[in-house]
């Protein structure tokens, strides 16, 4: 399974393809507040994995079902929700694939071809049960568990091995260690500017509002985009920073997630001013 996980990523024939998929993904879905809500922004967690539990549940539930005596219209029910609620899942995930890098995009769109002939399965079972012929409508609802069950395998190398939609900055706090660190001069720090510094090697955004300095992880939560090159904005009152990279915009005073590709908000670390020195610590 590794080898050919590895030929997936590195399948570049699957590009001419994906290009225009994305492409078509991000025509359709144009508006900021469409794609945030799809991301999960406003739920500060990725919104696909969790719409996922409910078709997978429900055909995982049907499956049971269909190996007990009396539950045909059980199974029935529970086929149709698990069918319906796969649909706004996938247009999630797709929005969310369309802001990966190219390797993800390879394994992603392998992902949803084996639920979209999972969803095919389903549908086609769907269809036998309510005609009567159950017999037909379970081995198709088998088959299509099955093609679900790889998809959800790739879906987990997605976001495991390949960090997909998954917070890549965070980990950087794991090299910071403990106690003050000592970052810059009060004085020496522009307003409303950005600028980096480094502990232990690891890389930190520093915005100074007032008497208040920001200082967050530098690297973006969603594909590791340098947010010290990104460009300040404010948006609805508050200073934010725009990743040069896909866009992704959080917050200065807070870290919050504004607009998507990432749903995760992006890490403070707390600070303060000792002899006009700023120090910053791990939270």
């Amino acid at each position: 399974m590794r080898a050919l996980l590895t030929k997936i990523e590195q399948a570049s024939g699957l590009d001419r393809f994906g290009d225009r998929v994305q492409q078509v993904v991000q025509g359709t879905l144009r508006g900021q507040r469409v794609r945030d809500l799809l991301h999960g922004v406003w739920l500060g967690h990725p919104l696909h994995p969790a719409m996922v539990q409910v078709p997978v549940g429900a055909w995982m539930s049907a499956a049971v079902l269909d190996l007990m005596p009396g539950q045909r219209r059980a199974a029935t029910t529970l086929t149709a929700v698990g069918t319906l609620s796969a649909v706004p899942a996938a247009v999630a995930g797709l929005n969310d694939w369309a802001a990966l890098a190219r390797d993800q995009r390879r394994v992603g769109l392998v992902h949803a071809a084996s639920n979209t002939v999972g969803l095919a399965l389903y549908g086609g079972s769907l269809a036998a049960r309510l005609s009567g012929r159950h017999g037909l409508g379970r081995a198709l609802g088998w088959l299509g568990l099955g093609a679900v069950g790889a998809g959800a395998y790739l879906g987990g190398h997605l976001a495991y091995k390949q960090g997909a939609q998954v917070n890549v900055s965070v980990s950087d706090l794991h090299l910071i260690s403990d106690g003050w660190h000592s970052l810059a001069e009060m004085a020496a720090l522009p307003q409303r500017e950005l600028v980096t510094r480094q502990v232990d090697d690891v890389s930190l955004v520093l915005y100074r509002h007032g008497d208040d300095v920001t200082v967050m992880l530098e690297r973006c939560p969603h594909q590791s985009g340098p947010l010290g090159e990104g460009e300040v904005r404010e948006i609805d009152g508050h200073a934010c920073v725009v990743c040069p990279w896909h866009g992704s915009t959080f917050r200065l005073n807070g870290g919050e997630v504004v607009h998507g590709p990432s749903s995760n908000d992006q890490q403070i670390l707390p600070t303060r001013v000792v002899n006009g020195v700023l120090e910053a610590r791990l939270p």
